[in-house]
């Protein structure tokens, strides 16, 4: 079901209020709601997750959040060399958010699958932390996922489950070739090696 099929107004009124939402991605299903203090408080405490694990925001594009973090001139070309989705990217913000989004670092998704697309482009970026609860195992249908959070609103799709995105941690870095140092922080569907590989032989 598309954004569309839930009624925009509606859907912009839950997400305003601070109200969370479960959703497809290609990896596994994402539990979204707006960076804001109030849609932070309810997602923590769904997940009961702790303030000092920051989540992710999704975007349709990088352009989503040009005005939040630092995005090097090399960033598109790395994306693109893998599969879209794949990897999430933590990059130095412009000015400090919540703590619980990354305070100075910020952790940026570009999403592939069309309806977490669709949801960024209409109500701009979202987090992208799996919907699940803290040391659970997710699960591959939104709809599973979405009722053993206790949520009723939900965007139906099966994900492919396993591996989430890997993470890759950008650090401006003087010494260092292009003023960058990249480490991989967490294995996930890009294995490191791959991206290890095209970080040496850039061109």
């Amino acid at each position: 079901m598309s954004i569309v099929g839930f009624g925009r107004d509606w859907m912009k009124d839950h997400l305003n209020s601070g109200g969370l939402i479960v959703y497809p991605t290609s990896t596994l299903p994402g539990l979204g709601c707006l960076p804001t203090k109030s849609g932070l408080n309810n997602l923590f405490s769904k997940k009961n997750r702790l303030d000092s694990m920051p989540v992710s925001l999704g975007v349709a594009s990088l352009e989503q959040v040009k005005t939040l973090v630092h995005i090097p001139g090399f960033l598109t070309n790395l994306l693109d060399n893998f599969p879209k989705g794949g990897i999430t990217t933590i990059l130095p913000s412009i000015n400090l958010l919540d703590e619980r989004l990354g305070g100075g670092q910020i952790a940026i998704r570009v999403f592939s699958h069309p309806a977490a697309i669709e949801l960024a482009n209409e109500f701009g970026p979202i987090t992208a932390t799996s919907a699940n609860k803290s040391g659970s195992e997710p699960e591959e249908n939104t709809e599973d996922a979405a009722k053993e959070l206790g949520l009723a609103y939900v965007i139906p799709g099966i994900c492919p489950n396993g591996l989430g995105s890997t993470y890759i941690n950008l650090v401006k870095d003087d010494a260092e070739n292009r003023g960058w140092r990249l480490t991989v922080m967490r294995e996930g569907v890009v294995p490191r090696e791959d991206v290890v590989e095209w970080w040496t032989n850039r061109t």
